[in-house]
């Protein structure tokens, strides 16, 4: 399915892809831990799983957006993973963390054949990239919390996913 949903910079831009709800069963994905080593949604079974989904690492605000859950992620403890997807090549973003100082993120990367990116229904046609969005997906696999930015360029809310998060852990 395509549709064009969003924009970048007012222009409208076709993201591919269904647009999944709360509710939905989470579709699973592979993504890259690095050139070799895959990881599936299975890897985190059992544990609540915050996905942050921003264009490239190099940007200013998917610098900030994974700061920002980075912080968050200190406070949540072992029963919450969040992963942060990018198109960015492996190598790229191990080489953001160290610079950043990053290290509560998992950063995985849909460089390969944007697989994550058709499923959850982010993959840019125009960019091939992957578009500004948030999930939060329980310890069952269902999706608790969607958020996908109607502005490429705009911030996610940073407090409702966290709040669903301490919602399932409670």
């Amino acid at each position: 399915m395509t549709q064009a949903r969003a924009t970048f910079k007012g222009n409208p831009i076709t993201l591919i892809g269904p647009e999944l709800k709360v509710g939905d069963t989470a579709p699973d994905f592979k993504l890259n831990k690095d050139l070799v080593t895959e990881v599936s949604l299975k890897d985190y079974e059992g544990k609540i799983k915050l996905i942050s989904v921003v264009p490239s690492l190099d940007t200013g605000v998917c610098d900030a957006q994974t700061r920002r859950f980075n912080q968050a992620a200190a406070d949540l403890g072992e029963e919450v993973v969040i992963l942060t997807v990018s198109v960015d090549l492996p190598f790229a973003q191990a080489r953001w963390c160290g610079a950043a100082g990053i290290e509560s993120v998992i950063t995985l990367s849909d460089y390969k054949d944007n697989e994550f990116g058709k499923a959850y229904g982010v993959l840019i046609d125009e960019f091939k990239l992957d578009h500004r969005a948030v999930f939060v997906i329980d310890q069952h696999n269902k999706i608790q919390y969607v958020e996908y930015l109607k502005e490429m360029a705009d911030h996610p809310n940073y407090d409702e996913p966290i709040h669903v998060v301490k919602k399932l852990l409670a």
